[in-house]
């Protein structure tokens, strides 16, 4: 379980550190960096599938994404006694994401190359440093895998440092661009961690969506992130899964209602049937707030619980009513998954609240900056970024 996330200058978020419970609610008004945490969240993800610049590239490039303000706040600045400017940098640009469980941490550090005059990716991001550490804490004592810009360094079972003699590219990570089960066998275990990390914020509902239209089913126990593939996840954890607690959240968000799965000639197509209706409706009959419960049912019902599942406003869609029997499902996954909800619907919020193990992060922007509100030094977990 994560204990710890970490974020530097990455939009809004210029230094936040985030504690972690098994059950953990994000909070806030508009606009005050709940979509950020999210989005940070999820690139850090993508440095176990090699996409981190990539996806950066998506979102503008590095420097639409870098903290807008200035590099610190004066004591004058946070009073109000004297207006918001910057200075002359002393610092290189810098984007910073990392993460801390009791037992490995993580940091990689993002910048831009020094120009030299002979490359037109002069705004590509570089990787500067990435590391591994062992316990909550980075220390030097602790590190088992460093990288810093090409080269790379790992550490033996008898303490001592080896260099790898293939340099990684600066663009890569060496996460995906190193897996040498003998001298890093942390770096392959952390690996496969966040690649089971899931993320779900966009399931189709519309009048096209795929999950309203039949599909080849196919044993699926990871429900596809556009929900494509429901009726066949749904029927997996069926099978293979937890039957019983697929037939409870049915019926806690709609008394008396079941789901079945039809199958013609091998393609699946979710039905339902509720009180009072004398025949079963289709997928393409139901209701945008239905479907997408479903959809969160399969997702959190899943027969293979990763470590960490990310929902981003799973409210969306979804009936008032709905929310409490959301809030008893997302709890019931947090027992298999440590989960992380990015909520601004009170109903869920006070429903998640009342879940055992969970925990509110509730954030609020100060001159532009996220922060977590109410929260002073001695409230963060310990963090160190290392340095290039």
């Amino acid at each position: 379980m994560l204990t710890t996330l970490a974020i530097a200058n990455y939009r809004s978020l210029r230094q936040l550190l985030v504690p972690l419970a098994r059950l953990n609610v994000v909070t806030g008004p508009n606009g005050s960096g709940k979509s950020s945490v999210y989005r940070a969240l999820r690139l850090l993800a993508q440095t176990a599938q090699g996409g981190v610049i990539p996806s950066l590239a998506r979102e503008g490039g590095l420097q639409s994404t870098l903290w807008a303000g200035p590099e610190r706040f004066s004591r004058a600045m946070l009073a109000g006694e004297a207006p918001v400017q910057g200075t002359a940098r002393k610092e290189p640009v810098s984007l910073k994401l990392g993460f801390a469980s009791d037992e490995f941490g993580y940091a990689i550090d993002l910048g831009l190359p020094l120009p030299d005059g002979t490359s037109e990716f002069s705004l590509d991001p570089e990787i500067k440093r990435e590391c591994i550490w062992s316990g909550p804490l980075l220390r030097p004592s602790a590190l088992l895998v460093d990288r810093q810009g090409v080269s790379l360094r790992a550490r033996g079972e008898d303490g001592e440092w080896s260099t790898i003699p293939q340099p990684v590219a600066s663009f890569d990570s060496m996460m995906t661009e190193f897996s040498d089960p003998r001298s890093a066998p942390e770096m392959i275990a952390l690996r496969e961690q966040i690649r089971s990390w899931r993320f779900y914020d966009h399931f189709r509902t519309d009048a096209e969506a795929p999950a309203r239209q039949p599909q080849i089913g196919t044993h699926t126990p990871r429900l596809a992130d556009d929900g494509a593939d429901l009726a066949a996840a749904l029927q997996t954890v069926r099978e293979i899964g937890d039957a019983r607690a697929l037939e409870r959240a049915v019926d806690d968000a709609f008394p008396g209602s079941s789901v079945s799965i039809e199958n013609r000639d091998g393609r699946f197509e979710v039905t339902m049937r509720q009180h009072g209706l004398l025949r079963p409706l289709k997928a393409a009959e139901l209701s945008d707030g239905t479907l997408r419960y479903l959809l969160l049912v399969a997702a959190l019902l899943t027969p293979r619980p990763p470590a960490l599942v990310v929902l981003n406003e799973p409210e969306t869609s979804l009936h008032p009513d709905l929310l409490p029997a959301l809030g008893r499902l997302i709890g019931a996954a947090s027992e298999r998954s440590q989960v992380l909800v990015v909520s601004h619907a009170s109903r869920l919020i006070a429903a998640l609240e009342r879940e055992s193990g969970s925990q509110s992060i509730v954030l609020e922007k100060v001159l532009g900056e996220t922060r977590i509100a109410g929260a002073d030094d001695l409230d963060l977990p310990p963090w160190k970024w290392p340095s290039r």
